[in-house]
């Protein structure tokens, strides 16, 4: 077991005062049975009415409502929480899912909705080409055919880190060959839905033991429901499966469901000047309980 604190700090500034909308921030970490979350702590500046609710997903988010101009936006959040996720998981996947292709259950097509269908145009089939590549044959191994398919965008896409806000479209990707943590995660969930899979985006925040004492940012990856295992994570940034070193925050649909700050202002079109994101990933290890 792992205890871990979070710093995320978002610094938003203007050359003149602006007012603020309403500003929606999902920065609480999602506990389960891996994740226990012993503390938060949200400070919003300029003063601000924060509430919370929780999304159709369950997510924890706070909606932040403010009073009178500023020239500035500071939202600091700290949490601690435990991590018990183990590396090499092992998932009970059910028989009737083992080899790919399989259908859902009723209930869970159902459930799954617009989970299971593209939200990216792709009129000639172009993405699910592609994905369909690495179907090696019919029948075919499901496990092994996600773990392909994850691996398999990093021999196509260069990884490149970009602090700009938006999204690039899964064939926007394909073409550039290069993409940051976001774009990686919408081609893999899109090429899987492709597939026939229902599959999310997740945010949060990625754990590095090597690299604690540098700066972090957000990270975004993947999660497919695979009946008997659940929802199964794959980073297709760091070619792994699992959530041994990942802190979910949010999943969604979309990329845009899970952005941890969100919002807009009203004033001049030059009126913004630059935007900060400063996070730390820091530990202290627990002894495993005696049992």
């Amino acid at each position: 077991m792992i205890a871990l604190t979070i710093h995320h700090k978002t610094t938003y500034r203007y050359h003149r005062p602006v007012r603020l909308n309403t500003h929606r921030l999902m920065l609480r970490p999602r506990e389960s049975r891996e994740l226990r979350l012993l503390s938060t702590h949200l400070t919003v500046i300029p003063e601000a009415v924060v509430t919370w609710a929780h999304d159709v997903f369950g997510n924890a988010v706070a909606t932040a409502t403010f009073q009178g101009p500023t020239d500035h936006l500071v939202v600091d959040s700290v949490a601690k929480l435990e991590l018990d996720a183990i590396a090499w998981p092992v998932f009970d996947v059910a028989a009737s899912a083992a080899s790919y292709p399989f259908p859902y259950l009723p209930d869970d097509r159902a459930d799954l909705g617009a989970l299971a269908i593209q939200q990216y145009p792709d009129p000639v089939g172009r993405l699910r080409l592609w994905a369909e590549a690495f179907v090696r044959s019919r029948p075919t191994d499901t496990l092994s055919l996600l773990k392909d398919l994850s691996a398999g965008i990093t021999g196509w896409v260069r990884y490149q880190s970009r602090e700009d806000e938006g999204t690039q479209s899964p064939i926007e990707t394909l073409d550039r060959g290069w993409g940051s943590c976001r774009d990686f995660a919408v081609l893999f969930v899109e090429a899987a839905r492709g597939l026939g899979f229902g599959a999310r985006i997740v945010s949060g925040y990625v754990y590095n033991p090597e690299r604690e004492a540098e700066s972090s940012t957000t990270h975004a990856w993947a999660e497919v429901f695979v009946p008997g295992a659940g929802w199964i994570t794959f980073d297709p940034t760091n070619r792994s499966v699992g959530g041994f070193n990942l802190i979910p925050v949010a999943v969604g649909r979309g990329i845009h469901q899970v952005t941890p700050v969100a919002g807009s202002f009203i004033g001049m079109n030059d009126a913004f000047q630059g935007l900060w994101v400063d996070v730390s990933v820091t530990s202290k290890r627990h002894a495993a309980p005696v049992t």
